[in-house]
């Protein structure tokens, strides 16, 4: 299931727009060599091993260039594959197949690989009383592809971009002159603009942490480049105040022990910008 941010009207503009950027004109290999009314099968293979995601949006991409298409699924998003298993198969004119074709593969394979990798770190701490998170490192434009991606994974999305929740950070805290200040100056932002928006703070240590646990009024603390010692010291700090979240070089070799200090959440921007894409191709079968 798609995270309910991601609209049908989203997906279609992001379809019409790769067709465009991929098309153009016309795809004239095509056109010169393949009668109009040619019709083919083909199948999408797995060339590797990993979490399959992006099946919905492999259908409704063959759907919008043909929709007499038909297509077979053998697998589900959030499946397990290994090499040489099929996740599809595709009837539908040949023409149109092969304008979709690199759209459909480009897409699938990044969402597989950010599925594969969230898998990966869901394992790492399907055991603890945490939750990994996804961060705005994405693709521009295609964000909502990769957090979708995420999902698919077993990992969370944080938020989706600058509009859904307000997240203090050092610079804002510097540029505002403290964290009692900026966390203030939210709250008269919020109210004078009739917004109801959970507050995220960055702390760098635990002197900026005391100064946001006597200023109170936020959501969640999040923990910036803590080592894991102070790290458990500041959970305990906290002690259930508010939500707690580790953030920064959390990779798939630490999460496990960040997630060990107790934190409520992990927050990974290696979910996105460190995916390795998943190698599937797509093959006419021959008759």
């Amino acid at each position: 299931m798609r995270p309910q941010q991601i609209t049908d009207a989203q997906i279609n503009d992001f379809i019409i727009a790769g067709l465009r950027e991929d098309v153009g004109a016309g795809d004239h290999t095509s056109l010169a060599t393949i009668p109009a009314d040619s019709r083919s099968r083909a199948v999408l293979k797995i060339k590797d091993y990993g979490v399959l995601a992006g099946m919905e949006l492999a259908e409704r991409i063959f759907r919008h260039v043909d929709p007499t298409s038909k297509f077979t699924a053998h697998k589900a998003d959030g499946a397990d594959v290994l090499f040489g298993e099929k996740a599809f198969e595709i009837e539908a004119n040949t023409r149109a197949l092969l304008q979709a074709e690199r759209l459909c593969l480009n897409a699938m394979q990044r969402m597989s690989g950010i599925a594969t990798l969230s898998s990966r770190f869901a394992f790492e701490v399907g055991d603890l009383p945490v939750k990994v998170l996804d961060t705005r490192k994405t693709t521009p434009l295609i964000r909502f592809l990769e957090k979708w991606a995420v999902s698919i994974g077993g990992c969370e999305n944080y938020r989706w971009g600058l509009y859904d929740w307000m997240m203090i950070k050092d610079n804002h805290v510097d540029a505002a002159g403290g964290v009692r200040k900026a966390v203030e100056s939210a709250h008269a932002y919020q109210k004078e603009k009739g917004l109801k928006l959970d507050i995220t703070v960055e702390v760098r240590n635990l002197v900026e942490l005391e100064e946001l646990m006597q200023t109170g009024g936020i959501t969640r603390v999040m923990f910036d480049n803590f080592e894991i010692p102070i790290l458990h010291e500041a959970v305990a700090i906290v002690n259930g105040r508010f939500e707690t979240e580790a953030s920064g070089g959390i990779t798939l070799f630490n999460v496990r022990k960040y997630a060990q200090t107790g934190v409520n959440y992990v927050s990974a921007g290696a979910l996105t910008h460190s995916a390795h894409p998943l190698d599937l191709s797509l093959k006419i079968i021959k008759d």
